[in-house]
């Protein structure tokens, strides 16, 4: 089974699917797709992959409307993560209001890393750990687009909450740190309940389509998580075969989807 954890569903629809007024970023709706679930539908079959998590872009805020539509137009193929702003004392209540609307919500995202310090401050704050607990005692996955400066701060949270399960996205945006700070992501792996996610070559690599020229770093990764701890996310699914070559066919098939499908016990 393939399972694709990166997407996300932008609409040309701002009436029905408004942006976040203070988000991060806003893309332009006249080069948005008038429905972007069928766009993707499509990239699913042209790729070979089963099923999907779509990932809630930061543009609508805490606003869920759009991957919910998502959700309830394809129940089974789908999962769906949800974002939220550590800052907001009402955060985990809102959180556990959509998860009890939308079971199929299964994680929550976390975003810090150099030019996006706006979400938090530092992952020992009030608001983060809350918000933090709340998705553990919900059974949800807690994902992490960090950088290589966060590292250590979400080492201690980690060490604190061993049984919460974490999904780090990205590669933890390597280019945005130094190889000192990256050490700190490496240390991650050394806790089981954490999980790196093959994805954003394109952020650091121009060597499309599968970015050999990053092929020795994502192997130095790919060993400090190993084959049970390891999730891809983007691009086409056989970069994994080209990245992770030297691992077993059955290691790659849990890379392409078997682990995602045990985390979220998707059978």
């Amino acid at each position: 089974m393939v399972i694709e954890w990166n997407a996300h569903m932008f609409s040309r629809d701002t009436e029905r699917f408004p942006f976040y007024p203070k988000a991060a970023y806003a893309p332009d709706p006249s080069r948005l797709e008038a429905d972007p679930l069928v766009a993707y539908l499509n990239r699913l079959e042209t790729e070979g992959i089963d099923r999907a998590v779509l990932v809630h872009p930061e543009p609508y805020g805490d606003d869920h409307r759009l991957v919910k539509d998502c959700l309830e137009r394809e129940p089974e193929r789908f999962r769906g993560t949800s974002l939220f702003y550590p800052k907001d004392p009402d955060a985990p209540k809102k959180l556990a209001d959509l998860v009890d609307r939308e079971p199929r919500i299964v994680a929550t995202r976390f975003h810090a890393h150099r030019g996006k310090e706006m979400y938090l401050d530092r992952f020992g704050d009030a608001g983060v750990l809350a918000l933090w607990e709340k998705a553990g005692e919900l059974g949800l996955v807690i994902e992490l687009h960090i950088g290589p400066n966060y590292g250590s701060q979400v080492r201690d949270v980690i060490r604190d909450h061993s049984d919460f399960p974490v999904l780090i996205d990205h590669l933890a945006e390597p280019h945005k740190g130094s190889g000192v700070e990256f050490a700190d992501i490496l240390d991650l792996g050394r806790f089981e309940n954490v999980y790196m996610k093959l994805s954003g070559l394109n952020h650091f690599s121009k060597d499309e389509p599968h970015y050999r020229d990053a092929m020795p770093f994502t192997r130095w990764v790919a060993e400090a998580f190993g084959p049970d701890r390891m999730v891809w996310g983007s691009g086409p699914v056989s970069v994994v075969d080209v990245h992770l070559e030297h691992w077993s066919e059955a290691d790659r098939a849990k890379v392409k989807g078997g682990n995602v499908a045990g985390l979220l016990d998707w059978t």
